[in-house]
């Protein structure tokens, strides 16, 4: 690709939006492109606040069928209007808007943790843009897997790895920064949709290696196999 070729695909970087090819390809430019890595942190701010857009996604179908299951279940029946059956009628229409209020709230809670985890993946992309933006950040291969551990000169750190296979079911990726034989946890997360970038939690001194091993979704304190893959600084 020519070189101003890359410069129209920082756009699209940013989004996530290259293939694996793509992006690597992109990264190895990034590195000695001064102008992608200033466009890159300027379109930081606008990745972010994608997150935090108001418009939020139509309520899931089954709520609608859910409500009008309890409407049915509820339904009081037409009776001539005389005063005694006022009561009935009023205590189903209670109950129903009680169902319709839990089913809502079921409903809005897990949308707010859905967007809470939206803005939380938001931001430790933004993390892992500024650290690739990073002029004289060093880039080191990844032994074991199609990607690249990127640390800036203060230590900040971000792993981006292509086409790496999920999880498998209860499991997760951990990463670790390993100093002088002591692995310390600096990252859980699974693969992403072609490309994963991740930052990490901790910072990589000069001499460490940073390594990837499959432990249980909720992290380990110590490596329990073999690494997927690792980053060893030349």
């Amino acid at each position: 690709m020519e070189h101003n070729g890359f410069h129209e695909l920082t756009a699209a970087y940013a989004l996530n939006a290259l293939d694996g090819a793509e992006a690597s390809e992109y990264e190895a430019h990034l590195g000695r492109c001064e102008q992608c890595q200033e466009e890159l942190a300027s379109l930081q701010d606008t990745v972010t606040s994608l997150a935090y857009l108001p418009e939020a996604p139509a309520p899931p179908r089954s709520l609608r069928s859910r409500i009008l299951k309890e409407a049915r279940a509820e339904r009081a029946p037409v009776v001539a209007l005389r005063p005694r059956w006022t009561f009935p009628a009023l205590a189903g229409a209670t109950a129903l808007a009680a169902s319709v209020a839990i089913a809502l709230g079921i409903w809005a809670g897990s949308l707010s943790s859905s967007l809470a985890d939206e803005r939380q993946a938001r931001a430790e992309q933004e993390r892992a843009f500024a650290v690739l933006a990073e002029r004289d950040a060093a880039r080191i291969p990844l032994e074991g897997a199609d990607g690249i551990l990127v640390v800036s000169r203060t230590g900040d750190a971000a792993l981006i790895v292509s086409n790496l296979d999920p999880a498998p079911s209860g499991k997760a990726y951990e990463a670790w920064v390993i100093e002088n034989g002591r692995p310390l946890p600096a990252a859980l997360f699974d693969a992403g949709d072609g490309r994963t970038v991740v930052a990490l939690d901790r910072p990589v001194p000069g001499e460490a290696v940073v390594a990837v091993t499959l432990e249980d979704d909720e992290g380990a304190d110590q490596p329990s196999g073999r690494p997927v893959f690792t980053a060893t600084p030349a």
